[in-house]
């Protein structure tokens, strides 16, 4: 049976342990990782899903793919004011898988986020399962836009060099996830021998799915609150996250 621990400085020691005597770690995170750096999660009472951005629709609505196509320009407006977030910066979580991967303990940093907070603490290999907001590209040429340059932007950002409508480089709902990035992270968590499970409730497929493809020596699962996947674990941190990574 799993050991459960909800101090974040004990969560800390033990995970502190567990990374040493660990050859090949690899981080599979989900929103709950950017919650400290002031980016809501979906779920929780706070969330992104309880915020009420419009009476209309769901945020779920909000972002799919059939939305954006028939109503850009509620979908760029739901876009800019609660899915890009320039102000972020990495908390202790984004700092310390960086330094982890520096020091080539870390494998891989495995996001369901579109923040881009990974790669601002420093981290290189980073599979982004849900894309980023870093990108934007033109859907008729393929130039690629910045976040800034779409917050600079008013209604439905079209492309300077040709016209064309500038998406996101997200995955919406209804849409597939990039098939490369299913592989990379299939052949990451296959491969290490401890997998940290950062930030998510492991409820929404394909990606809680991915792991299944575990078959190391330790387990661990950092999240407020269970998920499905806690009576699998070596260890379960039910506590902050970013405290859990403050050594």
């Amino acid at each position: 049976m799993a050991q459960t621990i909800t101090n974040a400085a004990e969560a800390a020691k033990q995970l502190k342990e567990r990374v040493e005597r660990a050859k090949d770690v690899v981080f599979f995170g989900g929103a709950g990782v950017s919650t400290a750096s002031g980016i809501p999660d979906f779920r929780s009472p706070s969330g992104l899903y309880n915020q009420h951005f419009s009476t209309s629709y769901s945020p779920e609505e909000l972002l799919s793919h059939h939305f954006y196509l028939q109503h850009p320009e509620e979908f760029f407006d739901f876009y800019r004011k609660m899915m890009c977030a320039p102000e972020a910066r990495p908390n202790q979580a984004h700092k310390k898988l960086a330094q982890l991967e520096a020091e080539g303990k870390l494998s891989a940093v495995i996001t369901q986020n579109i923040d881009g907070l990974h790669q601002a603490a420093g981290s290189k290999h980073v599979i982004e399962l849900h894309g980023s907001t870093h990108r934007n590209v033109c859907q008729s040429c393929g130039t690629v836009y910045s976040q800034e340059w779409v917050l600079s932007t008013e209604g439905v950002p079209v492309c300077e060099s040709c016209g064309g409508r500038v998406k996101p480089d997200v995955v919406l709902y209804e849409e597939a996830l990039d098939e490369r990035d299913i592989v990379a992270a299939v052949d990451a968590i296959s491969h290490c021998d401890m997998l940290i499970i950062g930030g998510t409730s492991l409820v929404v497929y394909p990606a809680a799915g991915l792991v299944q493809y575990f078959s190391g020596d330790d387990l661990v699962i950092c999240n407020m609150g269970g998920t499905p996947q806690d009576g699998r674990a070596d260890l379960v941190c039910d506590c902050d996250i970013a405290g859990a990574f403050d050594w």
